[in-house]
């Protein structure tokens, strides 16, 4: 009698899907919020980056500074949301294209924006970001993906601190008269 039992033969898998426990309604509608979160992730990059290389005015340095330190937390979380999207069996984004349909930030193409604009509407965005956050944790609890809400309490929290420093920042400069 052999000790060696053969392994019954596997069906055959496609290439990218990752096996999850989550159910497969589950995996689409927690996939779907991520995409959405990870289009407005590279939007809000982006877009504080492009406010980073524009500001101008007497707080130049303090703004810049912070919207640098800003435009590095945000493109960090970029790795980290696609593959949680990866790790649950889902697909994510592939192209400018895609994040261009899914995003919810809005661009501001101006050639010149005034700095306290720039903050003010950086910390709205935030604001707005928070909140799609707050509707994937939604999602992840009705599909009981507590690491994937877990990762979300975390970008919510960042998101308001980030919030919490541009209106700060933008109630200093409007104090100052500048």
């Amino acid at each position: 009698m052999a000790k060696v039992r053969a392994l019954p033969q596997r069906k055959k898998v496609a290439p990218l899907d990752t096996p999850t426990d989550l159910k497969p309604e589950g995996v689409a509608a927690i996939s779907k919020a991520l995409n959405a979160l990870l289009a407005d992730t590279f939007a809000l990059y982006v877009k504080t980056k492009s406010f980073h290389w524009h500001v101008s005015g007497p707080h130049f340095r303090d703004y810049h500074l912070l919207l640098d330190e800003q435009a590095a937390q945000i493109f960090a979380t970029t790795d980290d949301i696609a593959e949680r999207v990866r790790k649950i069996g889902g697909m994510t984004l592939r192209s400018i294209g895609q994040i261009a349909s899914l995003k919810r930030v809005e661009d501001n193409d101006a050639d010149y924006v005034p700095p306290l604009e720039m903050l003010r509407e950086l910390m709205n965005d935030n604001k707005a970001f928070a909140a799609n956050l707050r509707e994937a944790h939604e999602a992840c609890e009705k599909y009981e993906d507590f690491a994937t809400a877990s990762l979300i309490e975390n970008w919510i929290d960042e998101t308001e601190r980030r919030t919490w420093f541009l209106f700060e920042a933008s109630r200093s400069a409007d104090r100052s008269g500048h």
